[in-house]
């Protein structure tokens, strides 16, 4: 940078470098490093300050603040009054990267950044016509701010919006036809769904959803097991088929057909992670309804030590799936992590030495040294067919990803018997209903304990948030219901739980463990099968042989400090042994 470069830039910098000189910040030769930096990088020196990792964007702020007389504060509901929402257009936030606060005395306060932008200030008022007052806020703060109240993608929506008029305006002008704005997939819708699929991602959802309704196109994601709703315009309902359209394009789905249920895939990269993406439509009389499962690698494979199985059931699961011969079930409601436990047996003992076969509706992950085949019901290709040419191909071990009817359930059980080992899920609330499950679907009891080794229920608890993590003391009616669930004696236990932060979009909670109950078909088990007793009389043997309710291994979750009471108890409601 010329000597008259440097000069013009530190006209305008003068307090910023004295304040980071004088608190030894940055030193003159630094300095000089940093505007040579900024030329190449065409950065602002603050950014080029935290990117050299000189201060952090928070000291960097607070230096701001004793120097510079500003209010360095943390963006909080309590700081934002909603009626300043519709006062301040998105454009004008997204464009600036500021938050509007509150109007004080006829001022607008705003939280930014950069308050040395003079210029960027003075366009701001221009703008509102109205005096503004600053407030100093982290970078990622404000943009999560602007994303909650504005809504996801609220600057692209106004430009559609603007856009659409002109479109409408001129379809009428110049065809003489209707408003052709649905069928048109223009660039702001298609980086509104990106945006929308981007948001989800970062915020480790594994379901999308987008509902149609009469006054609103809702859309809401799913994170740790629970619904959230996805902060987006109100004014997105005027461009529902447009977003429909653009989906069904990315899955190479019939945008013309609106009548009946299709189903898609899509394959997405964002930064340097892969992502598969299930397509489910549902026609409805209100519009088409749309689900996207988000499914990741990191998500699917994980090893047996990182699913939350505690020791003892660790060793026991380990010890069954490398068993020659018998069936292994895992039972549990949809999207309790049936299939994630599968795969993490399935890659355990995947080995040169065993060929592995399985039949899923859907595949959700290939895995590598696994022949994997997807059911296709249409043509005839059920788990049932498919269980028959599996045999053909001489495996070792084979997973069927549901058994849902009697055919499918004799075939497994068959095969088990003939010397093969069986993965397979069922859907019962605790591992003693799986046996009363296939009694009802017609199995007799004596194939049943011939093939039948293991059964495994679990769910998926969501683990407390670590950055907000405190002591407290749950309602006395919860802890009573789980002491009385547990056989382990207490002393003075401690109970945790997430206060609510940033990092965990102020649920408690961030990520999800499982827990587990493993039912062993014993001597004793195999009497009652046998006798046909109803499953709370097998689950009552089965406890007082040893095993862990979903409860009990919840408990020690609990004990652990990884979960709470009460989210113990929402998952494994009806799971009580009588």
């Amino acid at each position: 940078m010329t000597a008259k470069g440097e000069k013009k830039l530190l006209a305008k910098l003068p307090i910023m470098v004295d304040f980071l000189i004088k608190d030894k910040f940055l030193s003159k030769n630094q300095l000089d490093n940093l505007l040579q930096k900024q030329k190449d990088l065409n950065l602002s020196i603050q950014e080029i300050l935290i990117k050299e990792g000189i201060l952090s964007e928070e000291q960097l702020l607070k230096c701001f603040s004793e120097h510079l007389g500003y209010r360095f504060i943390k963006i909080t509901p309590q700081e934002i009054e909603p009626d300043i929402i519709k006062k301040v257009p998105a454009k004008l936030v997204t464009h600036y990267n500021f938050m509007p606060l509150k109007e004080e005395n006829g001022a607008i306060i705003i939280a930014t950044c950069d308050p040395l932008d003079v210029t960027l200030q003075d366009e701001i008022r221009l703008f509102l016509k109205k005096e503004i007052k600053i407030v100093l806020a982290k970078k990622e703060e404000i943009i999560q701010a602007i994303r909650k109240y504005y809504g996801i993608g609220a600057d692209t929506v106004e430009r559609m919006i603007i856009e659409s008029q002109n479109l409408e305006v001129l379809s009428k002008e110049q065809k003489g036809e209707g408003d052709i704005r649905d069928e048109t997939i223009d660039p702001s819708v298609i980086k509104f769904v990106n945006q929308i699929l981007v948001q989800a991602i970062s915020d480790r959802a594994t379901d999308i959803h987008f509902e149609p309704y009469e006054d609103e196109f809702r859309i809401r994601h799913r994170i740790d097991g629970v619904l959230y709703n996805m902060a987006i315009p109100p004014t997105i309902k005027h461009f529902e088929s447009s977003i429909v359209s653009r989906i069904k394009v990315m899955a190479n789905l019939d945008i013309a057909e609106k009548r009946l249920p299709q189903d898609g895939r899509i394959e997405v990269k964002v930064g340097h992670e892969e992502f598969d993406l299930r397509i489910s439509i549902l026609p409805t009389p209100l519009g088409e309804s749309i689900n996207i499962r988000i499914l990741t690698r990191g998500s699917l494979l994980l090893g047996l030590e990182r699913l939350g199985l505690e020791k003892e059931n660790r060793e026991i699961l380990n010890s069954i799936i490398h068993r020659p011969h018998g069936i292994i079930l895992v039972t549990g409601p949809t999207g309790s992590g049936k299939t994630t436990t599968l795969y993490a047996a399935l890659s355990k003992i995947n080995s040169t030495d065993k060929k592995i076969l399985t039949i899923e509706d859907p595949i959700e992950y290939q895995l590598k040294g696994i022949t994997q085949m997807q059911i296709q019901p249409k043509i005839g290709f059920t788990f049932a067919t498919g269980l028959r040419s599996m045999l053909r191909h001489d495996p070792d071990v084979m997973m069927v990803g549901e058994i849902r009817d009697l055919e499918t359930a004799e075939l497994a059980i068959r095969t088990a018997l003939t010397g093969h080992l069986v993965f397979s899920t069922l859907h019962t609330n605790d591992a003693a209903g799986a046996v009363t499950r296939l009694l009802d679907m017609g199995i007799e009891p004596y194939l049943i304990t011939s093939s039948v080794d293991c059964i495994i229920a679990q769910r998926l608890v969501r683990i407390i948030c670590d950055t907000c993590k405190e002591e407290y003391l749950p309602d006395e009616d919860v802890v009573k219901e789980l002491i009385d669930e547990q056989t382990v004696k207490l002393k003075s236990p401690k109970f945790y739980r997430g206060r609510g932060c940033a990092s965990c979009k102020f649920s408690g909670y961030k990520g999800r463990t499982g827990i587990y109950e493993i039912l062993l078909i014993n001597d004793d088990i195999r009497q009652l099968i046998m006798e046909r007793t109803p499953s709370n009389i097998i689950k009552q043997k089965a406890i007082s042989c040893g095993i862990k309710t979903l409860r009990q291994d919840g408990l020690i979750k609990i004990l652990k400090g990884l979960t709470t009471p009460e989210e113990v108890l929402r998952v494994t409601h009806q799971d009580i042994a009588d």
